[in-house]
């Protein structure tokens, strides 16, 4: 598999088998070992490659563990701490990370728990972790702009330099979101100044603080919600051409192909539901073979591009309620009202079900 498969095969198995994992030994088994071995891609029963409950005395501690030792070289290359899945992880679970760094020559340390992994280096002093890391995967909710960082973490990659070098851009970066996202639900009043002065030219009194305040708030959360719209407008442009040049059997041909050239107006939240869709599939099978087609009776979620394998169907034109087609194994769709496009997400079990009836 290619190494963003290999992510999301595993963002998949998390999903699934989160709620079952309550303890620090089975985030372990379940997710961190796999983590290891396929996305990293060293052998974890391979002592020279990967040490667990690793041993280095620090001081007064004597006999401290670090859960794993990620070797290179006879050299630790890598220090990992994990923790339960179900519990959040706090810069305070990572002490002995903090002490095994500075006695070793491990310049990367992660801090998981089985779910997301936090990464930290020496941005801020040589040979003293970061009080803060450089990256954090979430496999809930894979950001895919961190793969590429992420591969040269592993073994047929690794990459220290690049790596290092990666990571002080990735802290500003990550530092600057989450001040831009403070900033969006509760604007200071510099923050407010600064984006009045572009569009106010009168004195910036108390006044005009007070005025310009919840109307920075409402712009921003107005400006968020355009991006949402023209990303999602991009995704279906950028599916369409190779689904109108892909050649189907005439048993393929459904009344939404007749009718495609016939006035047909994709709206926002059949968008919107059929993201919803797509990241449900998507713990079944890769997100691309996921794809869409409208027509003027309903919206159509599909394996393959396949209308003979439809996953879902959204029913989303009449103005007074919608409704969620969903299929068994013998095709027949039942209709689920709905009260808003998050109650999709009731019924997960039965679009995964779909997919698995295709996949046999």
């Amino acid at each position: 598999m290619e190494f963003d498969e290999k992510v999301s095969v595993l963002s998949a198995k998390v999903q699934k088998q989160r709620e079952m994992t309550q303890t620090e030994e089975a985030a372990k088994n379940a997710f961190v070992m796999p983590f290891i071995a396929t996305v990293l891609g060293y052998d974890i029963f391979d002592p020279r490659e990967v040490v667990p409950e690793f041993t280095a005395d620090v001081g007064v501690k004597k006999g401290e563990k670090v859960d794993y030792a990620i070797m290179h070289s006879n050299e630790v290359q890598m220090l990992i701490e994990c923790k339960k899945s179900n519990g959040e992880l706090k810069v305070e679970h990572a002490s002995q990370l903090y002490r095994y760094f500075s006695v070793t020559n491990a310049r990367i340390a992660v801090l998981t728990n089985g779910v997301e992994y936090h990464f930290y280096t020496d941005l801020e002093a040589p040979n003293r972790m970061d009080s803060r890391p450089f990256m954090v995967l979430d496999l809930n909710d894979v950001d895919e702009s961190l793969l590429p960082e992420l591969r040269k973490l592993t073994k047929a990659s690794f990459d220290l330099g690049s790596v290092v070098d990666a990571a002080e851009k990735l802290k500003y970066i990550g530092a600057i979101k989450r001040t831009l996202a403070e900033q969006f639900q509760e604007p200071d009043a510099e923050w407010v100044k600064f984006l009045a002065g572009r569009v106010y030219d009168k004195a910036f009194t108390r006044r005009a603080r007070e005025q310009f305040t919840p109307i920075v708030q409402e712009a921003a959360s107005a400006f968020l919600d355009d991006q949402v719209n023209v990303r999602l407008k991009k995704a279906l442009e950028s599916t369409r051409p190779q689904a109108e040049a892909d050649a189907v059997s005439s048993e393929d041909v459904a009344e939404e192909d007749l009718e495609r050239d016939t006035g047909i107006e994709t709206t926002l939240e059949e968008l919107e539901g059929y993201q919803v869709v797509k990241a449900i599939a998507c713990s079944e099978v890769k997100p691309q073979r996921i794809s869409q087609r409208d027509s003027k009776s309903y919206f159509a979620v599909l394996l393959d591009d396949n209308n003979r394998k439809p996953i879902a169907r959204l029913h989303f034109n009449a103005r007074s309620k919608k409704y969620l087609g969903t299929f068994d194994a013998d095709k027949n769709e039942t209709r689920h009202q709905l009260g808003s496009i998050d109650e999709i997400y009731l019924h997960a079990e039965k679009i995964r079900e779909s997919v698995r009836n295709y996949l046999g």
